[in-house]
């Protein structure tokens, strides 16, 4: 890659990087909006099911219904 277009990759990721910086930090605000009600935090125990070991057991179990759909389809042909 010649000079020019690095230089136009960099500034296409730099203007990139700055876009989103400036559209999230709303998010990272520490007021309340009004009628915010939170409800109560959750336990590191279920966030690690809900964040990890929900999606990694429902992978699994997708994997397993597609590699058993594709075992009795070779079957089939066999």
């Amino acid at each position: 890659m010649d000079k020019k277009n690095a230089l136009r990759a960099g500034a296409v990721m730099a203007g990139t990087t700055l876009m989103m910086l400036l559209m999230t930090s709303p998010a990272l605000a520490l007021t309340r909006d009004d009628g915010d009600d939170p409800g109560q935090g959750i336990s590191l125990a279920e966030t690690l099911g809900v964040f990890v070991v929900l999606p990694v057991v429902l992978f699994l179990a997708i994997a397993g219904l597609v590699m058993v759909g594709d075992k009795s389809r070779k079957q089939q042909q066999g």
